[in-house]
């Protein structure tokens, strides 16, 4: 599982490191993909084969199964690391994310997601002052 928070640099080539204790779990390759809320989504290659599956079993006639298929898939892109333990990341993966020079890479139990320093800080407080409503409507889904 991933999880935690660490921030890194992205390099005049569009690499960033990736934390340490990831980079085991991926070690044998990674798909990259446009995330939501404008952060990237990276998933090993199982966990990116699950989903992938759930992606292509919507209904192919509503429209909102057929753009959630492209966001998705249509911008993947496989990930390998470096000797240094670092991804290349697309320029089209970091102009979705608006991703500058400072990210923070978290890790989401079954994917690591890859946000901009400053959209994730303000993401981050918007979602911390929101905490008890958020607590309450998952409450209700049993939560």
């Amino acid at each position: 599982m991933f999880i935690g928070e660490f921030k890194h640099s992205v390099d005049t080539k569009g690499r960033v490191a990736i934390p340490a204790k990831f980079r085991n779990q991926i070690s044998s390759g990674a798909i990259i993909t446009r995330g939501l809320d404008h952060c990237l989504f990276v998933f090993t290659e199982g966990d990116w084969e699950a989903l992938a599956q759930k992606i292509i079993a919507l209904p192919l006639a509503q429209s909102n199964s057929r753009a959630f298929a492209r966001l998705m898939l249509a911008g993947a892109s496989s990930a390998e690391l470096d000797s240094q333990g670092r991804i290349l990341v697309p320029d089209y993966l970091r102009k979705y994310a608006g991703i500058g020079k400072s990210v923070k890479v978290i890790g989401v139990y079954n994917r690591v997601e890859i946000w901009d320093e400053s959209a994730w800080q303000k993401y981050k407080e918007k979602t911390e002052s929101s905490g008890d409503e958020i607590a309450e409507k998952l409450g209700e889904l049993g939560i």
